[in-house]
């Protein structure tokens, strides 16, 4: 768990004490998407320690040859309470699924998805008791997925949109 290390409990929390440069975005808790769920779930937004996560899903060829019939889309969420420098790192990014075969999962995706999603809602309803080894308390941990980060073909076999005889972002 990620509350286990001190550093990472402490690191985890910045945010709520960080000077916001106004009308300028340096970090996601500046993001109107952020402001959002804390106005709409007041009790979510108020424990700094809830998490904050972004989805991220691609295809890629794990062969290097493009005339190989294979995909793997690695899964991944992004932890956005973090530093600005320290959301990216790899030892933060967790991969939840590896979809893998000799095609993309198209629209197919949401069956991959389904687990992932059960685990999502039941830590919008928390997990309690969770020790913070920076304060040395136990909290309720809730988590809370802000966005997805897809390029527009993934867009379009998540919404499920057809332009023209193409699938495409709705917007």
């Amino acid at each position: 768990m990620i509350f286990q290390s001190s550093n990472t409990a402490k690191s985890l929390t910045w945010h709520a004490d960080r000077k916001a440069i106004e009308g300028q975005m340096s970090h996601p808790a500046n993001s109107p998407s952020w402001k959002l769920v804390d106005d709409k779930w007041p009790e979510f937004g108020n424990e700094p320690r809830n998490l904050r996560l972004a989805l991220s899903s691609d295809g890629f060829n794990p062969h290097s040859s493009l005339s190989t019939k294979y995909n793997c889309w690695p899964v991944i969420l992004v932890t956005y309470n973090l530093l600005p420098w320290l959301c990216m790192k790899q030892k933060f990014m967790m991969l939840t699924l590896l979809i893998s075969g000799p095609k993309q999962p198209g629209n197919d995706i949401d069956v991959y998805l389904e687990p992932l999603i059960d685990d999502l809602k039941s830590l919008w309803d928390g997990i309690k008791r969770v020790s913070d080894a920076h304060t040395g308390e136990y909290f309720t941990l809730k988590a809370a997925l802000l966005w997805t980060i897809n390029d527009f073909p993934a867009y379009g076999n998540l919404f499920g949109c057809v332009v023209k005889r193409y699938k495409a972002c709705p917007i």
